[in-house]
């Protein structure tokens, strides 16, 4: 009886049963009260900027350097990808909304198309739709629609498990919230068919602005075994106004299309608004 009793007084407390594990250190939520509040803190960001160190591929050379990089909801992003050599831009992608142009200044040809998840693609060859890549980039990863949700504990780990189903597909995210915190460490989006779309990682969480975000991410499209790692350093700013002017870039005239790996419709060089030269990349 002694020892039948002692058995429950080690399942009850932390690390008992001899898992190695903890229970919660708070009252348990429900994965309803999880999507909530992921969706409160993708509301309470609307804009970030970055002077970011990134390891990405681009053209189709693997490369890492410093990378400007500014986005807000609406389909609206830039990057800017300077030379190790001396603040020169090697390449540049904006996204206004609607279409994007990106111009490839060491191979001095562009492209441009409209805003969708081939946009990313073209500079780092991750399929991202604009705002997922937003989203993402701050750790609150979007939610698929109409979603039946289930939670378990991690007791190993000591994280919430939220798994999300809906018919077009499964979506799984591992949350930390511990000590008050709501740090999304990583989420996984598997299509219907169930191949994964994108997979991210953060690591290094940090305070911007009164906002806890990664202060690493790796993305990851395991269809195109492409990955991008990021460090979003300490030059980053949220919820700060940027112009629309800001996402619109004019390539310069007469410029080729780019032999990308996805392919789109070669720029006409008749966007509007002043963009750069590929010595002067837009600072946020």
């Amino acid at each position: 009886m002694r020892f039948a009793l002692l058995l429950l007084v080690l399942a009850a407390c932390p690390g008992g049963g001899g898992s190695g594990g903890v229970n919660r250190p708070y009252p348990a939520p429900t994965a309803d009260d999880l999507v909530a509040r992921l969706a409160k803190k993708r509301a309470e960001l609307t804009s970030f900027t970055a002077d970011s160190m990134m390891d990405y591929w681009l053209a189709n050379q693997r490369a890492k350097g410093e990378v400007l990089v500014m986005g807000t909801p609406g389909a609206k992003v830039r990057f800017a990808a300077l030379s190790p050599a001396g603040g020169s831009t090697l390449a540049e992608m904006a996204c206004d909304g609607k279409s994007f142009v990106y111009v490839d200044y060491q191979n001095n040809c562009a492209l441009t198309g409209p805003c969708d998840k081939t946009s990313i693609a073209q500079f780092f060859r991750i399929e991202l739709t604009p705002d997922d890549f937003f989203h993402l980039a701050v750790g609150t990863p979007p939610v698929i629609d109409g979603a039946t949700g289930t939670l378990t504990w991690n007791a190993s780990g000591g994280t919430e498990q939220l798994t999300l189903k809906a018919a077009s597909g499964t979506e799984k995210l591992t949350i930390d919230m511990k000590s008050g915190r709501f740090d999304v460490l990583d989420s996984e989006l598997v299509g219907a068919d169930g191949k994964t779309v994108w997979s991210v990682a953060n690591a290094d969480f940090t305070d911007v602005d009164g906002h806890r975000v990664p202060g690493k991410t790796r993305f990851k499209s395991p269809n195109n075994s492409e990955d991008l790692l990021v460090e979003w350093g300490t030059d980053r700013k949220l919820n700060t106004p940027l112009e629309d002017a800001k996402f619109v870039l004019q390539p310069p005239a007469g410029l080729p299309m780019c032999g990308q790996t996805v392919q789109m419709q070669p720029t006409t060089g008749t966007a509007a608004g002043g963009g750069t030269s590929g010595s002067a990349p837009v600072k946020h």
